[in-house]
């Protein structure tokens, strides 16, 4: 497909219900272009960063703009051949159309604490196939391999889509002239090998030795053991910092440490962990909790939380290899 190529003339996932994964694309892609709209207008619209209530299920604050999110996604997919959908702001599957192929897990708005300081936030989205003689959790407890799709909205600069149907990544721009997405880069791989790093400095006193060690070894540069100069960047925004990963790579971590709370990471395994995980899967790259392929994990409950590292395969390689023993080289 030639770049500008309009999203719903790429989109022909192959397989079982290649249609109704396209249809479900193309449902929440509507729907994260009115979102995209609502973003923009920023501190004109009325307190969009508000905490609203007493937080939902994750144990996390909920703003305004969390909600209205996930109402529009919600909207947009009880069009959509959509049998279930797991929310990450609603506390259990919200049932749909009985009988439909397919099931939708979705963050309908990461970092949503970014929106009063005009950073960047997403959505980031997963496609399984349903069962309707099964319990409707179990079909998003089950390991990610299961998924048919999996995708990142980010409304930044531009509003982008990159997406995989399970044949590798594209990349998607919003067009706002013709009010849809198109294609700006189709085959996205993530470089094998880069020298930028993402984590929460400022929580290494929490960290276990191992991941405090390859921290250290990082700012030594090249005269440390890795031997490399590195760059670290954090914007405390997952589909941001994945974007970045996908177009210049690096690796992204999120680890456990010893905090309450914080003893299997924060981010969410089936809404966060793993779609991040197959896309970046997909674009050539890895993703684990530090230790195991995010992609083998099953889920004990809706919302249970992992342990995120993905990015470049060398430098995820490099961070299982203190976690696990040996350390460099």
């Amino acid at each position: 497909m030639r770049v500008g190529t309009p999203l719903e003339t790429c989109l022909a996932p192959a397989g079982p219900h290649g249609e109704a994964v396209a249809r479900t694309i193309l449902a929440l892609a509507a729907a994260a272009v009115e979102l995209s709209d609502l973003v923009a207008r920023g501190a004109l619209e009325s307190a969009l960063g508000a905490e609203v209530g007493d937080g939902h299920e994750a144990g996390d604050a909920q703003r305004a703009l969390d909600v209205v999110a996930d109402e529009l996604f919600l909207a947009a997919l009880a069009g959509a051949p959509v049998a279930a959908v797991a929310s990450e702001e609603r506390e259990d599957v919200h049932a749909l159309a009985a009988g439909a192929p397919l099931a939708v897990a979705i963050d309908p708005l990461d970092g949503s604490s970014n929106i009063d300081v005009n950073a960047p936030v997403g959505a980031i989205f997963s496609i399984l196939e349903a069962d309707a003689r099964a319990d409707p959790r179990s079909v998003f407890l089950a390991p990610g391999t299961r998924q048919r799709a999996a995708g990142i909205f980010v409304f930044g600069p531009a509003t982008t889509l990159v997406v995989s149907t399970g044949s590798g990544v594209d990349l998607y721009v919003l067009d706002r002239d013709a009010g849809g997405f198109r294609l700006a880069k189709a085959g996205v791989r993530v470089p094998e090998r880069a020298r930028e790093f993402a984590i929460n400095a400022s929580n290494r006193r929490h960290w276990e030795a191992p991941l405090a060690a390859w921290f250290a070894d990082c700012l030594a540069g090249r005269e440390g053991p890795l031997a490399v100069d590195h760059n670290m960047r954090w914007i405390a925004s997952l589909v941001a910092e994945t974007y970045r990963i996908f177009t210049r790579g690096g690796v992204y971590l999120y680890p456990d440490d010893a905090r309450a709370g914080y003893e299997r990471g924060r981010l969410r395994l089936v809404y966060e962990g793993r779609p991040i995980a197959f896309l970046t899967e997909q674009a050539g790259g890895r993703a684990t909790d530090g230790r195991r392929r995010i992609l083998d994990l099953e889920a004990g409950s809706l919302h249970e939380r992992c342990p995120l590292v993905f990015g470049s395969r060398e430098m995820v390689e490099a961070v299982g290899a203190y976690l696990s023993g040996p350390g460099p080289g």
